[in-house]
This record gives C-alpha cells, structure tokens and sequence, in this order.
C-alpha cells in the first residue's frame, strides 16, 4: 500500500493521497479522523484488541465516511453505500469506486495509521 502525506503550507489543509483504489483511506484520515488524538488512541485500542483476539469486529460511524475492522481487514466506505439509497448520477459524475470504498490488511492500516500520527505531530 503506497501512501504520501502532506500539509498544504498555504492553507495548512492536511492531505492524504493513497494508491489507486485506496484513497477512501485517504480521505477518511483526513476528513474523519484528521488531527484528533482521542480517536487514533480508540483505534489503536482496538486494533490490539482485534489481534488479540479479544475483539471481533469494530465499526465507527463518521459524518461522510466510516470505517470496519476485524481481525484480519480493514473497509473504510461512504456512509452512502450502507444506507440502501441508490444514487443516479450523469456518468460523467460517477463515484469512482476507490474514492467511496475501500479495503487493506489490519496490520497494513496500523501501519499508516502510526504514519498518519507521526506525521501530525512532526508537522508543526
């Protein structure tokens, strides 16, 4: 899984640009989890407790995106996909399939997700 990360030195926007097919992962760092610590504690949490096995599966609902994990996957989607609604769009305007789902590895995930946080707190 390739990944960059960046603050916009203008707008001091974060920006989070994963591979083809991932960059819902990207955005939901950005929009989702950005710069909060409580919530990459949270996660860290439960990824422990998912390789512990004490933990079977885990899901956070956010505003546009959320996120599942268990024991072996991570699916960060648009709060869209699982609300049964059918969106017709122009086809000029449909989703891209990597920008509204996404899938990795748990342990591929924590390792972006200790990135994620190492570059939040480096780049101040």
């Amino acid at each position: 899984m390739e990944y960059e990360f960046r603050r916009d030195t203008l707008t001091g926007t974060l920006v989070a640009n994963f591979s083809m097919d991932q960059e819902a992962l990207g955005f939901w760092l950005v929009e989702e989890l950005g710069e909060c610590a409580e919530k990459y504690e949270e996660i860290c949490q439960v990824i422990a407790k998912l390789q512990l096995n004490q933990l079977k599966h885990w899901r956070m609902v956010g505003k546009a995106l959320s996120i599942e994990l268990d024991g072996e996957q991570v699916r960060v989607f648009a709060n869209e996909i699982e609300s049964g609604e059918e969106f017709e769009l122009e086809d000029a305007l449909s989703l891209y399939d990597g920008e509204s789902e996404a899938f990795c590895g748990l342990a591929d995930f924590h390792i972006a997700l200790e990135s994620w946080r190492v570059f939040i707190d480096e780049s101040y």
